[in-house]
Order: structure tokens, then sequence, then C-alpha cells
């Protein structure tokens, strides 16, 4: 009789099944990590949205409460905070007009409204409720913001 020891080993198949499996768990990583990657991109958008509606939020909010009562023609000669209702999703431009490099793709709104308020002694002539929308596509973002006069 022959002596052989069994030999320690993997088999054909056995070596089969562990590289399906392995290459089934790193499918699964790969589709998880470019789904994150493709998201990375919309923080960026949100944030980019939020500096627009601040930046005109601040705008509208620096002006008087009140003014002379006209409207003025262009952004730079609006003159109260009244002269932005109504300010329909436009391109993103400075107060003079031009165009801001890298932002051809979103709009801004303002929407000047009075406001009921629950403040005691302040009648809705007295506040004003100011939203700002910004869009990119699909995307929106609105900031509120409220004023009183003085």
């Amino acid at each position: 009789m022959s002596n052989r020891r069994r030999q320690a080993g993997v088999t054909l198949v056995e070596l089969i099944v562990a590289i399906v499996i392995v290459g089934v768990a790193l499918g699964g990583l790969v589709a998880a990590y470019n789904r994150a990657s493709i998201a990375s991109a919309d923080p960026l958008i949100t944030q980019q949205m939020l500096a627009v509606a601040e930046s005109m939020m601040e705008e509208v909010m620096l002006k008087p409460y009140t003014g002379d009562g006209t409207k003025g023609a262009t952004r730079a000669t609006y003159d109260e905070i009244g002269d932005y209702a109504n300010y329909t999703a436009q391109d993103v431009t400075d107060a003079d007009g031009l165009a801001i490099p890298g932002l051809g793709r979103y709009k801004v709104s303002v929407a000047v409204d009075p406001l009921a308020t629950l403040l005691p002694d302040v009648t809705t002539d007295q506040a004003r409720r100011i939203n700002v929308t910004v869009t990119h596509g699909n995307e929106s973002l609105t900031l509120s913001g409220w004023r009183t006069a003085p």
C-alpha cells in the first residue's frame, strides 16, 4: 500500500468561486464610489446658489425702506426695497447689469411683499418680507428676510 498524504491547497473550483465573490464585492464598491463622486458636485451648486442669494439679499436689505416712489430703470438706480418687487428670473449680474463670469446657468428673482406680522404695533404697511430665489436647472433655493419701517 502506498502511504500518501493528502496535499493542502485549493481546487480550481474553489479558486473560481473566490474570484467571483471578490469580483462582485469590488463591483459593488466601484458602483458606490461612482455614485458618491457624481453626487459630490451637488453641494458645490447649492453653495453657489446660497452665495448668490445672500449677495442679492444683502443688496436689497441695504436699500432704504421707502424712497421717492419712482422705480429706477436698473438695479444701480433702485433707491428702495420696493423697487425689487417682481424682479423675476434674471441672469446673475452685478448692480450695473454686467454678467458675472461662471454664473451663466443661474437665475435670480426677488419678491417683496407686505408681511402680515404678529408683532405688536406693526401694521402690514410697516413690514415687508423679501424672498430671493436662485435657480440652477431643476434646483432652486429660496432665502427669506424681513424688514420693518424705521
